[in-house]
């Protein structure tokens, strides 16, 4: 069996930037641990396996551990694979997934994300936060994610959080974010229970931070940048019960897997 391999960095505008991406074609859905197995093998932030269903596509995400309900720069990558190498002739791609109809629409250069609002909430702080994250937060939140609000950029750049305490946190992922220095925004993003001590840029976390930072700073268009050694770019913009991701890709590998 072979199947069409892909990788993309999303939210990058050079490679080795932005955040590698395996997006793997598939004629039918073949059982989990084989979806699993690949994700495992490929040994990047995530890998999304797309079944055609009529002018959609079913899609589903994995991490090399788990599989997991919404992943914002596979899902821009898996646009970035229909729009350049399926159907070249569209500017926009639906999917269907856990987390119900997403979609990839390319503007110029861009490719623009239509994802559910997650509005995080005060929550009371896990014990040890401050200590696994190594600083004393401003403010702490939740939604799918915990998120952890500090002073400045600087506090957020030089974080250097104790993985092995935090894998055992009662959450999928910790967002740690501040006020940028030259944009409205940054953040990071650690996931060490799901495999990913940090990933590089998370369009998911940004479904979080975009309502939360839209009410504060009173603005519905913001500016994102997280701070991770890859870094990633991201042009974002509230819309209520939704959120817009954009970003710019580059292709990276083409090939096949072989089972």
């Amino acid at each position: 069996m072979e199947i069409p391999f892909y990788q993309i960095d999303a939210f990058a505008s050079k490679l080795f930037t932005g955040n590698p991406a395996g997006v793997c074609l598939l004629e039918d859905w073949i059982d989990d641990s084989t979806l699993q197995g690949i994700a495992t093998e490929n040994i990047l932030p995530e890998t999304a396996f797309l079944v055609p269903a009529g002018e959609e596509y079913d899609l589903r995400w994995f991490t090399p551990n788990m599989e997991v309900d919404l992943c914002g720069h596979a899902t821009l990558a898996s646009g970035f694979v229909i729009m350049n190498h399926v159907k070249k002739n569209i500017e926009s791609v639906r999917f269907n997934t856990k987390s119900g109809q997403l979609s990839v629409e390319r503007q110029n250069d861009l490719y623009v994300l239509d994802f559910p609002s997650r509005m995080p909430e005060p929550c009371d702080p896990p014990e040890r936060l401050a200590e696994i994250l190594g600083k004393t937060p401003e403010e702490i939140l939740r939604s799918r994610d915990l998120m952890v609000v500090y002073k400045n950029e600087s506090q957020i750049r030089d974080m250097k959080p104790n993985f092995m305490e935090m894998a055992e946190l009662d959450c999928f992922a910790v967002i740690v974010t501040a006020p940028g220095d030259h944009n409205d925004f940054v953040s990071r993003f650690f996931a060490p229970g799901a495999g990913i001590p940090e990933d590089p840029v998370t369009g998911s976390a940004h479904c979080t931070l975009i309502p939360y930072w839209a009410e504060r700073l009173g603005k519905k268009d913001l500016h994102a940048v997280q701070l991770s050694e890859r870094r990633g770019e991201l042009f974002c913009k509230d819309l209520g019960d939704r959120v817009s991701i954009a970003g710019k890709a580059v292709e990276y590998l083409v090939g096949k897997i072989l089972l």
